[in-house]
């Protein structure tokens, strides 16, 4: 029997659109997007609610100690990019990744992808100038064009529509894979092995063939690797395009409660988690566990006026906290923010993100990052949980199962010049598949001490 929504939650769900709403672009034709806003609403939902509802008791399990959060995928999806190889390379790294963390936390590993709606990005800046021309900036494929051209970047609201079908055939595809027998562990840990033969990663050998040896003791004790055939794998991305997510969101038949069905879990970002601001007031109204991304300047107090409007009750796994200090900086900031939010008492799931916070020009000119400070952020995250008695819930990976060279360094040693081979990215650099799994493999280490 379904359960009528009551008519003030559903009136609550459009409050946003009096307040001031950051990162959201100007649509030049109001019309045609009150259309596409209707199609969406009409359109079936990406997710189910008691999809999110699960994900929701995994993160909170996460941020006990009792599993560990493995997010990872690109910091912008592409509609071009969206092909079955594309999307099967990340999902192959994401569940090779997760076998390590498996086994060096001793742990189930929650894997989340970074995908499937991760296609409206924040910018510094509202336009861009080149040559004395200046246009909008890009905001992602979801919204205008890459391309430095008048029509390119014009916002255009049919995009939205695109974003919906690009993101089902996306999670039909991931669906398969999960279920369908390519994430058996028995597969997942032979990937591992070719992995681990490159003489550049021999340090990682021993835990490889460590996982080696309790597969071996697993299948002469008779363990049903049938059961081990499957995973699941829940869609992710920055909740930042208002006019995307409120028409994807539907009323749960089982509750009479909103949830916003573009993907399981959504972020807010750093430039759009004001109090007073759209973003929070919409997030506070669904029901999906959300993420809320805290950069340097981010006090405990902010994370705590941020639990009052996102999670009053404290709801376990209702909120993640995605730290992004830099590497420079975590060591000394976290500590304050965590012992704060640690005194409140109601739960969060503590998570790093790596990538944001370390970002650089190479020399010759690329936006990139360093693979040394990205893993001695994590290293510090770990470090300042350890010291204070608290839980490392998981990482936030920006990566892509190609072998693009985006961010410098890694066994496979790539410099400035390297990174002109394949630098593929439209907005932020991507680990690649090889620095994806050589950062799992140091997390166990890492882990381990913790």
């Amino acid at each position: 029997m379904s359960v009528e929504p009551d008519p003030q939650v559903l009136a609550g769900l459009d409050a946003w659109r009096g307040l001031p709403a950051g990162q959201q672009p100007q649509w030049p034709d109001r019309d045609a997007l009150e259309r596409v806003s209707s199609r969406l609403a009409a359109l079936p939902p990406l997710v189910f609610a008691g999809e999110s509802d699960a994900l929701r008791g995994h993160l909170a399990a996460a941020g006990r100690g009792e599993a560990f959060l493995l997010q990872g995928g690109d910091c912008a999806e592409t509609f071009a990019e969206a092909t079955a190889d594309n999307i099967r390379n990340k999902i192959k790294t994401i569940l090779q990744m997760a076998v390590v963390l498996t086994y060096g936390a001793s742990l189930p590993v929650v894997k989340m992808g970074r995908m499937a709606g991760q296609y409206a990005k924040p910018r510094s800046s509202d336009a861009e100038t080149r040559d004395g021309v200046t246009l909008p900036a890009f905001r992602g494929d979801i919204i205008n064009g890459f391309e430095f051209t008048s029509e390119a970047r014009t916002p255009d609201p049919q995009r939205l529509l695109e974003a919906y079908h690009t993101s089902a055939s996306t999670l039909n595809l991931i669906r398969a894979f999960t279920t369908g027998g390519f994430a058996s562990l028995l597969r997942v840990h032979e990937w591992n092995r070719g992995f681990t033969a490159n003489p550049a990663y021999s340090r990682y050998e021993e835990i490889a063939s460590e996982i080696d040896r309790a597969i071996r003791f697993m299948a002469a004790c008779g363990a049903d690797f049938d059961a081990l055939r499957t995973v699941d794998f829940y869609s992710s991305h920055e909740g930042l395009l208002l006019d995307y997510e409120r028409p994807l969101t539907r009323i749960d038949s089982r509750t009479g409660l909103p949830y916003d069905c573009s993907a399981h879990f959504l972020w807010i970002g750093e430039r759009t988690r004001q109090l007073d601001g759209a973003h929070v007031d919409y997030f506070s109204r669904v029901q999906n566990p959300l993420g809320i991304k805290l950069g340097p300047t981010s006090t405990g107090d902010d994370a705590l006026a941020l639990i009052d409007r996102l999670n009053p009750s404290g709801e376990p796994g209702r909120i993640t906290f995605i730290t992004r200090m830099g590497a420079g900086k975590v060591r000394d900031l976290l500590p304050a923010l965590v012992e704060k939010v640690t005194a409140d008492g109601r739960p969060v799931t503590w998570v790093c993100d790596p990538m944001h916070g370390n970002g650089i020009t190479s020399a010759t000119g690329y936006k990139t990052r360093r693979f040394s400070d990205v893993m001695d952020e994590v290293a510090g995250f770990f470090e300042v949980h350890r010291a204070l008695g608290t839980v490392p819930g998981g990482l936030h990976i920006e990566l892509t199962g190609d072998d693009v060279t985006e961010v410098l360094g890694g066994s496979e040693e790539i410099d400035d010049e390297g990174l002109a081979r394949r630098y593929e990215t439209l907005v932020d650099p991507r680990l690649n598949h090889q620095q994806s799994l050589e950062l799992a493999f140091q997390v166990v280490e890492l882990l381990r001490k913790a």
